[in-house]
């Protein structure tokens, strides 16, 4: 941390408590935000209190007593961790069923991969319609508290996979690299090319490439919330192993270095989104309008980040339409002038922190939206 973290620490306070509103009536959105970011305490042996021992915690090992202290010093007398856990809506959190048995023939595969940025296991999905040919690649990075297995019932990807003949592997955050098994989008050292967590799920994309006869030009990305936010980053810094990403409620590149920034992006965006991507990479966002986690103009940069590249774009085709008995949404579709679409953005009205159109199989999503795994896979094959 930088030695005016606590500086940063009492900013991140105060915008916890925004507009002077008792954590307990504002801390719905701020407890989600910070459970959505969390970052990762270092391992210790020590369990004594700090303050019991008369010592001040240290941010970088004990972040979660580091800002109690921070709060108590400010003359706020708030059980954080007490009022997070309350906060936390636990119909989004509840625990996924049980996995549903595979089709006949189909394999749903545990593996690990390896480097110096350290160790990730995975699980990957290998449909009945396999016989050796080649097939397109999916990565699907999950969001904070989920893992494979509810990540691919919450999104029936599996399904689709079997549809589309297509491999999907979910990377799995471990608890130890982020406490809340997010991706760790917010932190430097996981911006970098060749560094970091990035470098570890491009790794896993390698191996799957090298034991399965994978079309290297149907290899895509995509992730929700945290998760989001890591394949922008991904798509970013691997294009050639990319060919598209699919962004659901996530944030743009680079858009946060530390958990006060971090927290003020999910509130607010950011002020001036960092170039980055390239013109042949294209992108599909998704992102609820009632999203009080990540606010929604984060789509919306993240669209605006990916097309700056782009000169003498058409005029971007926008399309409404209503899932029966859910939501509304618009799609904007953003194309070439020979008419090759780059990117598109898909606002669904009324929509929170969800994935659009998944299944109550697993967390963190809402069936009144449309679909947008297979929204995503139909974009991925097209402009492939």
């Amino acid at each position: 941390m930088k030695l005016n973290f606590l500086t940063q620490m009492r900013e991140a306070a105060q915008q916890l408590l925004s507009k002077g509103s008792p954590l307990q009536r504002s801390s719905g959105r701020a407890a989600q935000a910070m459970r959505d970011i969390n970052p990762p305490p270092a391992a210790t042996t020590q369990q004594t209190p700090h303050s019991a021992r008369g010592e001040a915690p240290n941010p970088a090992s004990h972040p979660a007593e580091f800002a109690q202290d921070i709060l108590e010093r400010m003359g706020i007398r708030i059980d954080l961790q007490a009022n997070l856990d309350r906060a936390i809506d636990l119909g989004t959190l509840r625990q996924p069923s049980p996995t549903p048995p595979l089709p006949e023939g189909a394999q749903f595969i545990r593996g690990s991969y390896s480097n110096h940025a350290g160790t990730r296991h995975y699980k990957l999905y290998v449909p009945a319609s396999y016989h050796g040919q080649a097939m397109p690649l999916l990565v699907m990075l999950h969001g904070c508290t989920q893992n494979p297995d509810d990540f691919a019932a919450g999104t029936q990807m599996n399904q689709l996979a079997e549809e589309m003949e297509c491999l999907v592997v979910y990377p799995e955050q471990n608890a130890q690299a982020n406490h809340s098994k997010c991706w760790n989008w917010f932190n430097a050292i996981d911006q970098q090319r060749g560094q970091g967590e990035p470098s570890i799920i491009a790794g896993i994309a390698q191996q799957i490439i090298e034991e399965y006869p994978v079309n290297e030009r149907q290899v895509y990305v995509a992730g929700l919330s945290a998760g989001g936010a890591m394949a922008v980053i991904v798509g970013t810094l691997y294009p050639e192993l990319f060919a598209a990403v699919g962004v659901h409620s996530g944030l743009p590149f680079a858009s946060a270095q530390d958990l006060p920034s971090a927290l003020t992006a999910m509130k607010r965006g950011v002020k001036s989104a960092a170039k980055a991507g390239n013109d042949a990479q294209p992108i599909i966002v998704f992102h609820g309008d009632s999203d009080t986690t990540v606010h929604p103009v984060n789509g919306e940069q993240v669209m605006k980040q990916r097309l700056h590249h782009h000169r003498n774009l058409r005029r971007p085709r926008v399309q409404s339409g209503e899932v029966p008995n859910g939501y509304s949404y618009t799609q904007t579709t953003h194309t070439r002038p020979d008419g090759s679409p780059v990117g598109e953005h898909w606002v669904v009205h009324g929509a929170g922190h969800a994935w659009s159109g998944g299944s109550a199989l697993g967390t963190y999503t809402d069936a009144k939206g449309p679909d947008a795994s297979r929204e995503m896979l139909r974009f991925f094959r097209t402009v492939s």
